[in-house]
């Protein structure tokens, strides 16, 4: 039914779109991620300025009418996380978590830890961002894309064999069975460390500020679950988080 919806949302990507406007793909904490027409944004003195532009979190007042694509009539900042836009590490990793977001939720279910989660990140690549407390690593970026796969159900088994439900020598990883596997059951995945399997453990039990410390094999290791864990399960390919 035609009216207006009012929602906070992060802008997760922007497009142009004809002379003067802008298609917003948007997550909100109620309708999921919508997408949105903001016309005449890109002239000079549009009274948006530059706020609808990637990771803002916003205020926003939606117009719903016959169409899926809403209109924006308002948008007020709530944070625009400016430190992250002066770091490429840091905004190559906003870029990163948006874009996760995007591909695995991209439906209108409401999902509000999904977009507190994403606040978050924001929040940390933010106050981190140019320092030694950066946040920009390749192990928050799984840390984050483990959390995500909790939020969506996906969560691997880590505790026992996914296979076959032994406890004890686990060493491998299956995506198809869903988790860690024995090495009776190993065949049916591939090579898991100890290291890796205390990454992603440690990773979604911990906040995402104090992700556990792994090697640079581990973390590969890591990924390698979490995007097998997708693509079997959900059917969405991520892009690669990028190593630091």
């Amino acid at each position: 039914m035609p009216g207006s919806l009012k929602t906070e949302a992060v802008v997760l990507r922007s497009l142009r779109y004809g002379e003067a406007d802008r298609i917003l793909h948007l997550y909100t904490p109620q309708r999921g991620r919508v997408s949105a027409i903001a016309k005449g944004v890109r002239r000079t003195k549009s009274r948006f300025g530059g706020r609808l532009e990637p990771f803002f979190r916003l205020h926003m007042v939606l117009y719903q009418g016959r169409s899926e694509l809403l209109t924006v009539t308002s948008a007020e900042t709530v944070d625009g996380y400016p430190r992250l836009r002066e770091d490429g590490p840091s905004l190559d990793s906003a870029a990163r978590a948006c874009d996760a977001v995007g591909r695995l939720f991209e439906t209108d279910e409401a999902h509000p830890g999904v977009f507190a989660l994403l606040c978050n990140e924001l929040a940390l690549l933010d106050a981190g961002a140019g320092s030694a407390r950066s946040q920009a690593t390749h192990a928050n970026q799984l840390a984050f894309r483990l959390k995500l796969l909790l939020a969506a159900g996906l969560a691997p088994q880590l505790a026992a064999c996914a296979a076959c439900g032994e406890a004890d020598h686990l060493a491998g990883f299956s995506g198809s069975a869903g988790g860690v596997v024995c090495t009776a059951c190993e065949a049916t995945g591939f090579a898991l460390g100890e290291e890796a399997h205390a990454f992603m453990t440690g990773a979604l039990g911990a906040a995402l500020a104090d992700v556990p410390p792994a090697g640079e094999r581990a973390l590969r290791e890591a990924e390698r679950a979490i995007h097998e864990t997708l693509e079997h399960h959900a059917h969405v390919r991520l892009r690669a988080a990028a190593p630091r």
